[in-house]
């Protein structure tokens, strides 16, 4: 047999490439690991679009049927209405078949616990505990799971969304916008479309079939977006959306066909919420400017976390925030649920674009402009790479001292901070790089910063090598 690769094992649960290092044997351990966590009792599966979900299926339900757990299997859904369904049915937790944005090759699982809501920091160490000593509650003969589908997890999605205090259908109607949705062949296929109907929007839809065969890659960056784009233009639309591979995300593409990265979406939708209620902000280290100067234009205080859902879930409730993200294109509602959701995002946009009467264009020009530069730098291990940003820090933290430096902050990596700049490095959770960010006001400056970065990254390798 083969060798078979490690997978990635991350904050949000465990990736692997099909084929490669996608070994169901440890899907089914984790799935008999998080059945022993909730206690043998009901846990919420749905799965997205990709043609290796149903293998991974068998493997999770295995695992939760040896450990005792009632299985409510909800079948081809968004990431977002899975959790959404699992704190309606009041499941003790779910698991998402899922690699998110992921190339389509891959495939994993992401738990959550109760209500929805993704694992603490505590609650991930213990399902760890229980997976790394095999210390799993296996259930008797006669007490093995049993299994239950429940097909109505779109429609109480969408149902939660149209009910939300900051939506109004009617004048979204009335503004008579006409939205190409790009849904990527993922997920968002069974909901986003029908989502823009409901909102009396005209819909021209793009990569909408659910065949798991994406036609362009499950992360929409601005450079995956080319059809979108002219597809907008070709219709004449008001404005494009994209999802990525399980619809947590959502970016944007202007009336002039222009795509906009996932800070957009954040950025436009603090804008809007805030118009309407009042209350703190969340975001991660690496998440754009835009929203200090939103913040500070609303008067709330904006929280930085570290990268990753689950850190600004925490930190959302800790501090009662009104509206929480990541400059993905991901946001969370928490008058929906606690998980990043580009559904509801469809939902905000519209009605952000409907109350102001302006165009996209119009609305990205009343912003703060900032140009943001994300790099990546491949590195052999996960283990070489968190290696590497510790001694960035120690060369950073010299030139400091010597006063000659911008502010550093630690939350996630190093970050370090200009008044009007900054740049971050950090190990990926989810693959063997370093992920360098940088934002400035213009572009030029903002690639220099990611070069030089890198540069120094680079030669501590070299020096560190032998």
């Amino acid at each position: 047999m083969g060798k078979v690769g490690k997978p990635i094992v991350s904050v949000s649960g465990v990736r692997a490439e099909v084929g490669v290092s996608l070994d169901v044997r440890i899907i089914t351990q984790f799935a008999m690991a998080f059945g022993t966590f909730v206690g043998s009792r009901t846990v919420v599966i749905g799965r997205d679009s990709r043609t290796s979900s149903p293998t991974v299926r068998h493997a999770v339900l295995a695992g939760l049927f040896t450990t005792g757990c009632h299985v409510i299997d909800v079948g081809l859904c968004p990431t977002p209405t899975i959790l959404l369904i699992a704190k309606a049915l009041r499941a003790q937790g779910s698991i998402t078949i899922t690699a998110s944005h992921n190339p389509v090759t891959w495939n994993g699982i992401e738990f959550a616990s109760a209500s929805g809501r993704l694992l603490t920091q505590a609650e991930r160490d213990e399902l760890m505990r229980i997976y790394e000593t095999e210390d799993f509650a296996l259930a008797p003969w006669n007490e093995q799971g049993t299994l239950e589908t429940y097909a109505g997890a779109v429609d109480y999605h969408l149902d939660q969304i149209l009910g939300s205090s900051w939506l109004a259908p009617e004048l979204i109607q009335k503004t008579g916008l006409k939205v190409v949705i790009d849904c990527g062949n993922g997920a968002g296929s069974v909901v986003s479309p029908s989502l823009l109907r409901k909102l009396g929007c005209r819909v021209v839809e793009l990569n909408c079939v659910v065949d798991g065969h994406f036609r362009r890659p499950a992360e929409p960056t601005p450079e995956a977006l080319d059809e979108l784009c002219k597809t907008v233009l070709a219709a004449g639309a008001d404005i494009g959306f994209a999802h990525d591979g399980d619809a947590d995300r959502l970016v944007i593409v202007t009336e002039r066909g222009v795509p906009l990265s996932g800070e957009w979406t954040l950025a436009f939708i603090a804008d809007f919420i805030l118009s309407k209620t009042t209350g703190d902000v969340v975001a991660t280290v690496s998440t754009s400017r835009m929203l200090d100067d939103i913040a500070a234009k609303y008067g709330v205080a904006l929280h930085r976390t570290k990268v990753g859902v689950g850190w600004v879930v925490e930190k959302m409730h800790e501090v009662g925030a009104v509206i929480g993200g990541e400059g993905t294109g991901g946001v969370i509602y928490p008058d929906i649920h606690y998980t990043t959701d580009g559904i509801a995002s469809i939902a905000a946009i519209a009605q952000y674009l409907a109350e102001s009467g302006a165009t996209v264009t119009q609305l990205v020009e009343n912003m703060p402009q900032y140009q943001m530069c994300r790099k990546k730098l491949e590195i052999s291990s996960q283990e070489l790479a968190t290696r590497l940003v510790n001694l960035a820090l120690a060369v950073y933290k010299e030139a400091c001292d010597a006063g000659t430096e911008p502010q550093l902050e630690l939350t996630d990596g190093v970050k370090r901070v200009w008044n009007d700049r900054w740049v971050n490095i950090r190990p990926s959770g989810t693959e063997p790089v370093i992920r360098v960010f940088s934002e400035a006001p213009t572009f030029t400056v903002a690639e220099q910063l990611c070069d030089e970065t890198i540069e120094t990254l680079k030669m501590l390798m070299k020096q560190n090598s032998h």
